[in-house]
C-alpha cells in the first residue's frame, strides 16, 4: 500500500472538492443544472456524460473528476494533469428538446449549436476574470488563453460533442494549480502561474457553472441567435485572435494564412488573405508573430 505521505491525493495544496456544497450551490430550481456528481478518477467526463446522455439523462446534468486519465481536447488531443490540480468537468445540455429546464424555450435549430463550445469560452473566462482574478482571452474556437510573463498560454480548453439528435456534452479543462515542473508542454500555464491570488476549486468551479447557466440561458431565450443574445458580440470583444496573423491549419492537410477578421454568424472565424475573406469553421488555428507569414 502506498504510504499516506506519497499517495497521490495527499497533496494539503490540492484538497477535495465538496460535492455536496457544490451541488447546494448550484443545482437550484431555478437553474438549469439538475444534478452535480463528482468521481475521484474517470477516463473522460465528455464520454461518461455522452453515455448516460443515451440513457436518457435529464438536461443539466454535470460531472465533475479530480482526475482525468483519457481526458481528450480538440483534435484527439489528449488533456492530462495531476490529480486535483485542475477543474475538468462536462455538463449534458440538451438544445434541440424544448428547454423545460432553460425557461421553457423552444428547441433551438441545430445550425445554431456551432455557438455552444464559443458560448462555454465566454462564459468561462468571464467567470475567472470575476473569480480568479485572473484576464482571460479566447482563442478561436475554444481554448483559454491567460499571460505569464508577457506571453500567451494555453490555460484550458472547451470540447464540445454531439450526443444523439438532441444533445451537446460540452467539456471543459482548465489548469488551476499545476507548478512549471508540471506542464504538460512549454506554451501550457495554469492560473496559479497567472497569478490567481488563489486556487480554492470549489468558488471558481461555482462561479464558472453560474456564468455558464446565464449564457445558456440567453443563447436559448433567443433561438440560438447570437447576435440577440450579445454572444457573437462578448465573444468577438474577448477573443484574441481577432487582428491577428494567424495560419489556419486544415483538414486534409491545406493551410491559409492571413488576417483574422471576424467571428460570423455562424462562429466561423473569418480570414482575410490575397485572395479575399474566407471563413473557417474547422481547423487548428496558430497565432503569428509578425511577419512570421510572410
Amino acid at each position: 500500500m502506498t504510504p499516506p505521505s506519497s499517495s497521490r491525493w495527499s497533496d494539503l495544496d490540492r484538497p477535495p472538492l465538496n460535492a455536496v456544497a457544490l451541488r447546494r450551490a448550484v443545482v437550484t430550481p431555478e437553474a438549469v443544472w439538475t444534478s452535480l456528481d463528482v468521481v475521484e478518477a474517470t477516463g473522460s467526463t465528455n464520454g461518461d456524460l455522452a453515455a448516460r446522455a443515451a440513457q436518457g439523462a435529464p438536461e443539466g446534468a454535470v460531472l465533475v473528476a479530480e482526475e482525468q486519465t483519457a481526458g481528450r481536447g480538440r483534435l484527439d488531443r489528449r488533456w492530462t494533469a495531476p490529480a486535483r490540480s485542475g477543474l475538468f468537468f462536462s455538463v449534458l445540455l440538451r438544445p434541440g428538446e424544448d428547454g423545460s429546464a432553460a425557461g421553457g424555450h423552444r428547441p433551438v435549430p441545430v445550425h445554431r449549436w456551432g455557438w455552444l463550445p464559443l458560448l462555454a469560452g465566454v462564459a468561462t473566462a468571464t467567470a475567472l476574470s470575476r473569480a480568479a482574478g485572473v484576464d482571460t482571452a479566447l482563442k478561436w474556437p475554444n481554448d483559454l488563453l491567460v499571460s505569464v510573463a508577457g506571453e500567451e498560454r494555453k490555460m484550458g480548453g472547451i470540447l464540445a460533442e454531439r450526443s444523439g439528435d438532441s444533445a451537446v456534452v460540452v467539456g471543459v479543462g482548465l489548469n488551476v494549480s499545476l507548478r512549471a515542473d508540471e506542464l504538460p508542454v512549454p506554451t501550457a500555464s495554469s492560473l496559479a502561474l497567472a497569478g490567481a491570488p488563489g486556487t480554492d476549486r470549489d468558488p471558481l468551479l461555482r462561479a464558472v457553472l453560474r456564468s455558464l447557466d446565464q449564457w445558456y440561458r440567453a443563447w436559448r431565450a433567443e433561438d440560438g441567435d447570437p447576435a440577440a443574445c450579445r454572444l457573437q458580440q462578448t465573444y468577438a470583444a474577448g477573443c484574441a485572435t481577432l487582428g491577428r496573423q494567424v495560419r489556419a491549419e486544415l483538414p486534409g492537410g491545406q493551410a491559409l494564412t492571413g488576417t483574422a477578421v471576424a467571428v460570423d454568424g455562424d462562429g466561423r472565424l473569418v480570414i482575410a488573405g490575397p485572395q479575399g475573406e474566407r471563413p473557417v469553421g474547422a481547423g487548428d488555428i496558430v497565432h503569428l508573430r509578425p511577419n512570421a507569414g510572410e
